[in-house]
């Protein structure tokens, strides 16, 4: 079995600071340069206070196995840590895993444990415990969450002995550690969870720097300071050991003005989410700091059907791809505060493909050129016709209106109109229903993902058992990169296999990629230590309030 152990710490710091400073990803476009938020400071931190946050949702679930909202993370990832943890370099790293091995056939992982970790309820962290999670994880007795699609090649664990566990997996998965390191499989107290069945999520136990006190469903959740914790993810924070603020009150504010605002009187220390609008004012804000970073995973992007009509042609869709200024649509909506996306991977992820920034740009005469090779003539109406039949797309949406996503629907409706292509929107707040009936031409999805792997959920050929998701496509030479990128050991091999991808899915328009998804925090003066993860989600092992 192959061994794997900790990167010298000094080299690991290194590595997060350089990468750090320069995370808004380098796509072509304008961007609002991120503040370096994980630099070290010569401060002394403050110690104790409270320090309040505001999230722009009510988290779903506070159980990380079961939960599947972005905002939950961002509160739960306070009470419970993982095996290991993810660099900025995608290289993976120790955390509550001391070191681990992995078969010669990618199927079965060896994690040695800490032996000095202990649950919020006081129960040892140990090989069992590790078992108890997966297992519950998979489990049909609890309702499934993002984690399970994580563990989807799971099949078993052993315990070695106290402090060793095995994994088996059901097939290699070359994205296995960098899943383990997302807080969705954070380690859950395996007799606090039992005691509390269905309504763990109502009463988390883990291991982290923060314990849980109380939750009050919209409204607001608190959790206080875990005195007895000293192993945080070195490298990823400064502060290994017990949190500087004695608790945090997250603080859930829906409404964007009353959010921002609360910050800018110090009513809440943090708000995350700056409205674009926001971001210019809160620069120049003296008493406001301004922090932001590039989520990973897929950014924003118009996935076609291509079970429908005549988006299953190739030509059809890269039609629409000329016919639309991206541009003119990231700059107009976002100020200039978001990245135009190029790739159907975001900027920083393994295999990104720097040369399909400014691969393609507006095209109006080459656009309609395609729709006339497929025998669409343009009619009296200003839409194109043929057999009687006019060139329509179902645009279809999420209510409410995330990201202005709604806006960017209408933008591509008056941009089509230019070449003939009239498109019906449909804003719906039932998503999953039109996504599993195939009810739509066109829908605008993305995700946050730790792996490239993340690409074969949404553009792999449908599988029995699995639900369409848009982007699917019927393409066995694009199912054969996905295939081969999440079983392949080699770094440098799967950078090539994932660029490949990209390339395939970019020439047949599988589907075109809109923004980045920039993740914002607006922090009142008197806060240090504010960081983020690999993924974007903030971190407060560091955060001091100043008094």
């Amino acid at each position: 079995m192959k061994k794997y152990k900790s990167m010298n710490l000094i080299a690991i710091i290194t590595v997060i600071l350089v990468v750090l400073a320069g995370c808004s990803g380098g796509g072509a476009g304008t961007s609002s340069e991120p503040t370096d938020t994980n630099k070290n400071t010569t401060k002394e931190p403050t110690q104790g206070g409270e320090f309040t946050f505001a999230l722009a949702t009510n988290p779903d679930n506070l159980d990380p196995h079961q939960a599947g909202y972005a905002v939950s993370v961002r509160a739960f990832r306070t009470m419970f840590d993982s095996l290991v943890v993810q660099n900025e370099d995608n290289t993976i790293s120790p955390w509550l895993a001391t070191e681990w091995s992995i078969s010669d056939d990618g199927k079965s992982y060896e994690f040695k444990l800490r032996e000095d970790v202990k649950f919020h309820d006081g129960t040892p962290f140990n090989a069992e415990a590790v078992k108890y999670n997966f297992d519950r994880i998979v489990s049909p007795d609890i309702q499934p969450g993002y984690a399970r699609y994580l563990l989807v090649e799971y099949d078993s664990s052993e315990v070695i002995d106290e402090y060793t566990v095995k994994i088996n997996l059901k097939s290699p998965n070359s994205a296995f550690l960098s899943f383990l390191s997302q807080a969705f499989i954070g380690m859950v107290s395996p007799t606090a969870a039992e005691a509390a069945g269905d309504q763990f999520g109502m009463k988390p136990v883990g291991t982290g720097p923060f314990k849980f006190v109380d939750w009050q469903e919209n409204a607001q959740l608190v959790v206080e300071k875990n005195p007895d914790y000293n192993w945080g993810p070195a490298g990823i924070v400064d502060n290994v050991g017990p949190a500087h603020v004695d608790k945090i009150t997250f603080k859930i504010i829906p409404e964007e003005a009353t959010r921002i605002g609360s910050v800018q009187s110090a009513q809440v220390l943090a708000g995350e989410t700056v409205p674009p609008q926001n971001v210019l004012s809160m620069k120049n804000d003296p008493n406001v700091e301004l922090l932001q970073v590039d989520t990973k995973g897929l950014p924003y992007t118009l996935f076609f059907n291509q079970t429908r009509g005549v988006w299953s042609d190739a030509k059809a869709r890269e039609a629409i791809k000329y016919a639309l200024d991206i541009d003119a649509i990231v700059q107009t909506l976002y100020f200039g505060t978001y990245t135009r996306a190029w790739s159907p991977l975001a900027p920083g992820m393994l295999g990104y493909d720097e040369s399909l920034e400014g691969s393609f740009k507006r095209d109006l005469d080459r656009a309609n050129q395609l729709l006339d090779e497929l025998g669409y003539k343009m009619g009296s109406d200003g839409v194109r016709v043929k057999d009687g039949k006019k060139l329509t797309m179902q645009y279809l949406d999420a209510s409410p209106n995330r990201e202005k996503r709604n806006d960017i629907a209408i933008m591509v409706q008056q941009q089509l109109k230019e070449i003939g292509v009239e498109v019906n929107i449909e804003i719906t707040q039932d998503i999953t229903t039109a996504i599993t009936n195939s009810n739509y031409d066109v829908y605008g999805n993305s995700a946050v993902n730790s792996d490239s792997h993340g690409l074969y959920q949404f553009y792999h050929s449908p599988i029995p058992n699995q639900i369409f998701l848009p982007g699917k496509s019927d393409d066995k030479e694009l199912d054969s990169l996905l295939e081969q990128g999440g079983i392949e050991q080699d770094l440098a091999k799967r950078e090539e296999i994932y660029k490949q991808a990209q390339q395939r899915i970019m020439d047949t328009t599988v589907s075109i990629p809109i923004y980045v998804f920039p993740y914002t925090v607006a922090a009142h003066k008197s806060v240090e230590g504010i960081k983020f993860d690999r993924l974007g989600y903030p971190l407060f092992n560091d955060v001091s309030v100043s008094k």
